[in-house]
């Protein structure tokens, strides 16, 4: 038998390495985990969450009222050019659509108001203006968002293909209509109220009398709602320069407001009549009609905090009129 080989160098270096590690290693490793996860958790994770934060004010995640405003057309328009059974791809492309173009839109209205919102009271806390979000970020998230609404666009049938690109130009020119427009309601209420068209042509391929009855009655009740909303801003806008129906109509105000909300009714009833719908929907005008009422005693005086009121107050009347759309196809 052969006598045993001496251990070299590096057979000496291997034992070393496989050798078990000691105590002293094994908390000192313990503590530098503990270490790392806790910087993680106190300086990462923050971070992180107040960017996602800031995104969310941008594109006004955390402010659902203008989901549901631009919502409750698309909704009456699936319902009706359905006979109450929408399709349910379609439905989900409206629906997601409807948040992922409001969120883009957002973003680029904050990107072209980033060096005017902070002169306005109601604006001078949005993102952009305090450095939250840097306006590169606001321009690729409208980009992002944007692309993921049109991916979804395509499929759908082309007539619906052709309409939503219309609808993506309107939605990103629409901000700096402001700047020399004297009537962006009226733009912004065509941006909006495209989902109605758009709507028909995903569910029946075709573009009836009753879509653009309907869109027309969207268009003006848009142009109403966002009027109060404007009031709220009025003495800030004419300091800055900044166009909007409130300044337009002046001390009429409230009368065109009026006439916008008579006419938004009508073109309801005659969609009604013409469909041969009941009682029920006539219930949701009427209801609706009710909170039209309210928001005029709300904008009776000007005040700006009762013109926003009177603004978010019409989510209940697209609600109503969604409401009794429902309930005529389910009871009639």
């Amino acid at each position: 038998m052969s006598a045993a080989k001496p251990a070299t160098p590096a057979d000496i270096d291997l034992l070393q390495v496989k050798t078990p590690s000691s105590p002293v290693k094994d908390r000192l490793y313990g503590v530098g985990r503990r270490i790392a996860t806790t910087a993680l958790v106190a300086e990462i994770l923050p971070g992180a969450a107040t960017k996602l934060r800031a995104y969310a004010a941008l594109t006004r995640l955390n402010k659902p009222i203008g989901i549901w405003l631009l919502l409750w057309p698309v909704l009456w328009a699936l319902w009706l050019s359905s006979g109450g059974r929408p399709d349910p791809h379609v439905f989900i492309v409206f629906v997601l659509g409807t948040i992922l173009t409001r969120s883009a839109g957002c973003a680029i209205n904050d990107f072209a108001d980033r060096n005017f919102d902070g002169h306005v009271q109601r604006t001078k806390d949005r993102p952009l203006v305090t450095g939250a979000v840097e306006p590169a970020e606001a321009v690729a998230i409208c980009a992002g968002l944007g692309l993921i609404a049109l991916g979804l666009a395509m499929t759908l049938n082309q007539l619906a293909q052709l309409l939503t690109l219309i609808g993506g130009v309107l939605v990103v020119t629409y901000p700096f209509f402001k700047r020399f427009f004297p009537l962006p309601q009226m733009y912004l209420g065509i941006a909006f109220t495209w989902s109605v068209p758009m709507a028909y042509a995903a569910q029946t391929g075709a573009l009836p009398r009753m879509a653009w009855v309907m869109f027309m009655s969207g268009l003006l009740w848009t142009v109403a709602y966002d009027t109060m909303y404007a009031m709220v801003d009025r003495e800030d806008d004419k300091k800055l320069g900044i166009r909007s129906s409130a300044i337009l109509f002046g001390d009429a105000d409230r009368f065109i407001i009026g006439i916008m909300q008579l006419m938004t009714l009508l073109g309801l009833w005659l969609i009604g009549k013409e469909m041969e719908l009941g009682l029920w929907y006539g219930l949701g005008i009427a209801v609706a009609a009710m909170f039209a009422l309210y928001q005029q005693l709300l904008i009776r005086q000007r005040k700006p905090e009762d013109c926003f009121k009177a603004f978010v107050n019409n989510n209940y009347f697209g609600m109503s009129v969604f409401i009794g759309i429902v309930l005529e196809y389910t009871f009639r």
